[in-house]
């Protein structure tokens, strides 16, 4: 019979909430203690969140969810817990009672991790029962989908405990970043702390909004720190002579007064030296070109996330899309009626393709979708129809892959009514590559209200330019594919 793991989390506010939430939805079972009587509302929508979002990071099914629940004793909540993570408030006298009191009932080979984001583990273990069973774990929020955990430990911490911890870490899939050596804020904070004073100053000085500062870290750096950091960005910028380059070339600007953190180490030779020597084992086995079309992927793929969210740089990318999107708005911006309508016109993206080179299954799914939704919003199915409490829904699918589709190619898909009355819309798509047939994609559409669920009639807005069209599109000879199944010829 297969022991579920126990984590007892310390404080249910939003980091305690996010521990909760990852450990919980990796199989562990979760005991949280906190005397808020409002920490079961607050973990449990934490937690909605988090069942929407974390799994669909997996391409295989995580582990059954583990059992949630609270104490108000604290010896319920950590007895044979092989995990506790404290994530009281930032006082080191009550992160100090917390920690006496936990290690009076804890089992001695539990990690006692704290989500702490400034003080050093010396400090938390200082007057401890044990000391070395306590080291500093900083996530980051959202805990349950971003993977950083600062693993900080001190000389009291006994090399197998923190090599356990970073093994449970690992194992909720998290990223344990072992630092090296004791200091306040850590890593990543300190990073945080410099971005966030010069913000300010910006501000007081009245340089910048907050709504510019943010459009300047979300439309442009922040993107390429998302996926490269800081010195491998930085490393591209200095070219094929690489990290060493882009030090001596744009080095003498930090001594220039750009900025109003001026305290900047002297750029030696030796600290060129190091940095450059870091950078060619992090990096120098890619050539130049190699990381640009690393980055170029990278920036592609997250960028196309955000567009789909309609959110950020995503945002820019949809409304550049309407600026010069050349396809008709309705039925009466298409001259010639009697003939298949173009209904995608596109370059296949990069992250559209698979292993074998060339675009997937599910993207030619998704581009004769697309040509259906551009049919159906040309007959007056759009927003404002749907939103009335009408749709149509795909019954049938049938797609033929003719010929191979590879990234960068331009593509068209056109599209022909072969049935539009009543409740069925019956649609036949051809994709195009110039005069190249790539696949040809049939639909059968049923015509619904979205209050029942149901099969209905369209009403006058949609029915009469469906009946304009499928008059005028049967007139055209059947096209050759059509009713066929899978290996019919």
């Amino acid at each position: 019979m297969k022991t579920t793991n126990v984590a007892a989390i310390i404080g249910g506010g939003v980091i305690g909430g996010g521990w909760a939430a990852r450990f919980l939805l990796m199989g562990w079972d979760v005991r949280v203690f906190d005397p808020d009587p409002d920490a079961p509302r607050k973990i449990g929508e934490v937690l909605d969140n988090a069942r929407r979002s974390l799994p669909g990071l997996s391409d295989v099914a995580l582990p059954a969810e583990g059992q949630l629940s609270f104490h108000r004793e604290l010896a319920e909540a950590v007895s044979g817990a092989a995990w506790i993570q404290e994530s009281v408030p930032e006082r080191l006298d009550i992160k100090h009672k917390v920690y006496q009191s936990l290690q009076a009932l804890c089992d001695e080979s539990a990690v006692i991790g704290s989500s702490t984001s400034g003080f050093k583990p010396s400090e938390l273990q200082e007057n401890a029962q044990r000391p070395g069973q306590i080291i500093v774990t900083h996530p980051f929020n959202p805990v349950y989908l971003l993977p950083l955990v600062e693993l900080v430990p001190s000389p009291e911490n006994p090399a197998a405990h923190v090599d356990r911890a970073k093994g449970i870490l690992t194992s909720i899939g998290m990223y344990p970043l072992q630092v090296r050596a004791e200091i306040d804020a850590h890593i990543a904070d300190r990073f945080l702390e410099a971005v966030w004073r010069e913000a300010l100053w910006l501000i007081k000085d009245g340089v910048a909004t907050t709504e510019e500062i943010d459009d300047a870290i979300r439309y442009g750096f922040g993107l390429r720190w998302a996926q490269m950091g800081l010195f491998e960005t930085y490393r591209i910028a200095g070219g094929e002579a690489g990290m060493r380059h882009f030090i001596e070339q744009f080095g003498p600007c930090l001594s220039w007064p750009w900025t109003k953190l001026m305290d900047v180490p002297e750029l030696t030779d030796d600290l060129i030296d190091q940095i450059a020597g870091q950078s060619d084992a992090q990096s120098g086995h890619l050539t130049i070109r190699e990381l640009e079309r690393a980055r170029d992927n990278n920036l592609v793929t997250m960028m196309r996330g955000l567009k789909a969210q309609d959110w950020g740089a995503g945002r820019l990318l949809n409304a550049q899309d309407q600026r010069i999107g050349s396809l008709a708005g309705t039925l009466d911006d298409i001259a010639d009626l009697a003939q298949p309508i173009t209904t995608v016109a596109r370059a296949v993206p990069l992250d559209w393709t698979d292993y074998n080179g060339h675009m997937n299954e599910a993207r030619y799914l998704q581009a004769f979708g697309d040509a259906t939704d551009k049919l159906m919003a040309l007959i007056g199915c759009d927003a404002d129809y749907i939103a009335s409490g009408d749709s149509y829904f795909t019954a049938e699918t049938h797609i033929r892959h003719i010929d191979e589709v590879h990234a960068g190619a331009k593509i068209k898909v056109t599209t022909q009514v072969l049935l539009g009355e009543g409740k069925k819309l019956h649609l036949f798509h051809a994709m195009w590559e110039g005069d190249r047939l790539l696949a040809t994609g049939e639909h059968m559409l049923i015509h619904v209200s979205l209050a029942t669920r149901k099969a209905s009639v369209p009403d006058a807005r949609v029915a009469a330019p469906l009946a304009k069209l499928a008059d005028a599109h049967a007139q055209l000879p059947m096209p050759e594919g059509a009713g066929a199944a899978v290996g019919k010829r």
